[in-house]
């Protein structure tokens, strides 16, 4: 993987060129006490002190909305269709994802293309270059050692920047041809890194549980009671699945312009959401909260890894900062160790 160095007073400067080569330049920005994804015009925009932003990166990949096609009907009856349009997919670029946020993107990845290839998600990560930051502070909500990942992993991003030294600095690693393309852009900006370990500024991560025993023990308990008890506090509201990274349940609503024309639009969903699996008969076989949470956990952390390969959760721990009755999905992983 090669290396390179690029001070601090040097990084606005290279994304202004990012950016005014016609690329979306999406970066982390603070408004009003909140830290989320916006798109910026200046560098100068660009907020770096969180620990993690409230909203992962995963709405330029997949929009909370998007519109799959569009229909009219014609005065002869005939019906004239508008497909998805890849070409109208900007070329973007993702700045200050954190490692948990980029790992993400591989179970998304899995999603949307294990079996029939998603086009608008495939499209829309064939055009966005990911740069991550590595984490060099975290809080009691992180646990990304704990299934797997690192804070200064490299996986998912296209280039990883690790703040080095006194902090006037940045490491980048290079990892795929698209993120050695867009250090060229920067020409001069990016100077040769020799000697330089990024190990010694980064966030220490305890791990808090075995996920390899708690996904045994998890896969053995489809009937047990630890489902009831951790979910009796849940509202269904489905904020730990708007935030989470990783997760992928989407929705199609029609909307009808009358009886001559419409869209059909893809929308953000939840499993956590009573009506998420009832049926057009009135049944509903998750009909209780309970049975909604072992469905989100049982995907995350055994349908997944059996079907994909790989965990629906990278440890960020959005879903317990945004819970509104302060449930915690490291302790409730953890107690599953003990049963």
């Amino acid at each position: 993987m090669e290396q390179k160095y690029i001070p601090k007073a040097s990084l606005k400067a290279w994304l202004g060129k990012v950016r005014d080569d016609g690329r979306r330049l999406y970066a982390p920005v603070t408004e009003n006490g909140k830290t989320s994804f916006r798109r910026v015009k200046s560098a100068d925009e660009i907020s770096m002190e969180h620990v993690q932003t409230a909203q992962s990166a995963k709405g330029v990949a997949f929009p909370r909305t998007e519109r799959l096609f569009s229909y009219v009907r014609q005065p002869d009856g005939d019906v004239t269709l508008q497909d998805y349009d890849p070409s109208a997919i900007p070329d973007t670029v993702v700045f200050g994802l954190r490692p948990c946020d980029a790992a993400a993107l591989k179970p998304l990845s899995g999603i949307f293309g294990w079996d029939t290839e998603d086009k608008p998600f495939s499209e829309r990560m064939r055009r966005v270059v990911f740069v991550g930051v590595s984490c060099s502070r975290c809080d009691a909500f992180c646990f990304c050692t704990s299934v797997g990942g690192h804070p200064g992993s490299a996986e998912g991003s296209d280039i990883l920047l690790t703040v080095v030294g006194d902090g006037e600095g940045y490491l980048a690693e290079i990892v795929t041809d698209r993120g050695r393309a867009l250090v060229e852009k920067g020409g001069d900006l990016f100077e040769s890194a020799t000697g330089i370990s990024k190990e010694d500024y980064l966030a220490e991560v305890p791990v808090r549980f075995s996920v390899e025993e708690v996904q045994r023990k998890m896969a053995g308990a489809f009937e047990g009671d630890i489902w009831k008890s951790q979910s009796a506090r849940c509202l269904g509201c489905g904020a730990c699945a708007f935030v989470c990274p990783a997760c992928a349940c989407f929705d199609i609503q029609e909307n009808a312009r009358g009886s001559g024309a419409g869209d059909r639009i893809r929308c953000w969903d939840s499993c956590g959401f009573s009506l998420f699996t009832l049926h057009t008969s009135g049944h509903n076989p998750r009909s209780t909260q309970s049975q909604r949470w072992r469905q989100r956990l049982l995907h995350k952390f055994c349908y997944m890894p059996q079907r994909l390969s790989v965990r629906g959760c990278t440890g960020c721990g959005r879903c317990s900062r945004a819970c509104p009755v302060d449930m915690n999905l490291a302790e409730h992983l953890g107690e599953f160790e003990h049963l």
